[in-house]
């Protein structure tokens, strides 16, 4: 049974050490803001309407999780100095490799990096999915 066009993804738990940290780090990485906490969340909500609940955990319960984020070609640069100011290290690669390279996969840019929860993000200029591509500004 095919699924319904109207179906959306609305929000994720991301499990994280300190909710607080890894939602301000991601928020400030992307120049998204942090919304209001509530319960044990702290959400960033992106541009196409996902939340992102951030979460604090033990740490025997953390286990890595991998999130990649599409940014616009004219925003990859902004996006990556923060990135480089955060003194985060990253990678050009998910096997954490070519340290302190971006890679130009899909006709973009990207790189990869932990978060202070441990997470494994990713951040792209071009969809992995060839009908999918974006134009230089959107």
């Amino acid at each position: 049974m095919p699924v319904s066009a109207s179906v959306e993804l609305n929000h994720l738990i991301i499990p994280s050490r300190n909710n607080r940290e890894s939602a301000e780090f991601l928020a400030t990485l992307l120049g998204l803001e942090v919304g209001e906490e509530w319960g044990p969340f702290i959400p960033v909500e992106t541009r196409n309407g996902v939340r992102l609940d951030f979460a604090s955990v033990p740490e025997a319960d953390l286990r890595l999780q991998h999130y990649c984020f599409l940014v616009p070609e004219d925003d990859f640069d902004a996006v990556f100095a923060r990135l480089v100011e955060s003194g985060v290290t990253f990678f050009a690669d998910p096997q954490m490799k070519q340290v302190g390279e971006i890679n130009h996969n899909h006709g973009g840019r990207g790189v990869y990096f932990l978060d202070p929860g441990g997470n494994g993000m990713e951040i792209i200029t071009q969809p992995y999915e060839p009908d999918r591509r974006r134009p230089a500004a959107w």
